[in-house]
């Protein structure tokens, strides 16, 4: 029989207000992405509710609901305040969210996915290189997703790429070598820098973007990029970009 109650490590990605003085919340889970309710966080002696706040890292007690289940206790693991007192960080870490939420159905477990969303949150909430752990988790994201791009053979006829290629196609999903350029004449221009980047965040730790020392260029080159490749997988932007662009722009 099934226990009426459970623990689970939790990130949570999104809250609405839901009845009277409950939240329905969504939770990124080593289980999967989960709806849940917490009863009567609104209220203003509602012990739950510093617990839950967004992008919280958190153990929870959880009892199972007849179509929804129930956050009884929840104890925050990391509360990332840095991350929440910075704007630029904490647009990442809405990004981060939208970016899991929309790359995962509810109930596919995906533990790797998990931990890479914690192990995220936890470098960007003290890295110098903000954007860089955003291209990093997208990178890896794509890899456990499965819609890793190729970056080390040309996605035609699977040749090594050397320093010569210079074409990223979101369309094909990888870099074309130059005799393979007209395969898909809308690929991207991409310098050789960009082309490194993008092959370093893809096969090295999150926490080993702390050595790069890198232009605004090439680091505005690389987001485009993989932001172009993910718009053809999703066929539109994500809602939190708008919310990166201003927070730039502030900066």
């Amino acid at each position: 029989m099934r226990e009426r109650v459970y623990r689970s490590e939790a990130v949570i990605l999104r809250r609405s207000d839901f009845a009277e003085a409950d939240r329905l919340v969504v939770l990124a889970t080593p289980a999967g992405k989960q709806r849940v309710i917490a009863k009567g966080v609104r209220k203003t002696t509602s012990r739950l509710a510093g617990h839950i706040e967004l992008f919280t890292h958190a153990s929870m007690l959880l009892a199972i609901g007849r179509n929804l289940d129930i956050i009884t206790q929840s104890h925050a693991i990391a509360r990332f305040s840095t991350l929440r007192a910075d704007l630029s960080r904490l647009s990442g870490a809405y990004y981060i969210a939208e970016l899991y939420d929309r790359f995962t159905e509810e109930g596919d477990e995906n533990e790797p996915l998990f931990r890479l969303l914690v192990q995220t949150y936890h470098v960007l909430d003290r890295t110098g290189n903000a954007d860089l752990a955003l291209r990093a988790f997208e990178l890896q994201l794509l890899h456990i997703a499965g819609y890793r791009p190729n970056l080390h053979n040309c996605i035609v006829c699977q040749e090594q790429l050397d320093e010569h290629a210079d074409r990223f196609s979101p369309t094909l999903g990888g870099v074309l070598c130059p005799s393979d350029r007209s395969a898909d004449r809308s690929a991207l221009a991409m310098s050789s820098p960009a082309f490194r980047l993008l092959r370093y965040l893809q096969t090295q730790p999150i926490e080993a973007i702390e050595a790069l020392r890198l232009s605004a260029q090439v680091r505005g080159e690389v987001e485009q990029l993989l932001r172009a490749y993910l718009r053809r997988l999703l066929e539109r932007d994500l809602r939190s970009v708008a919310f990166l662009e201003e927070a730039a722009r502030g900066e």
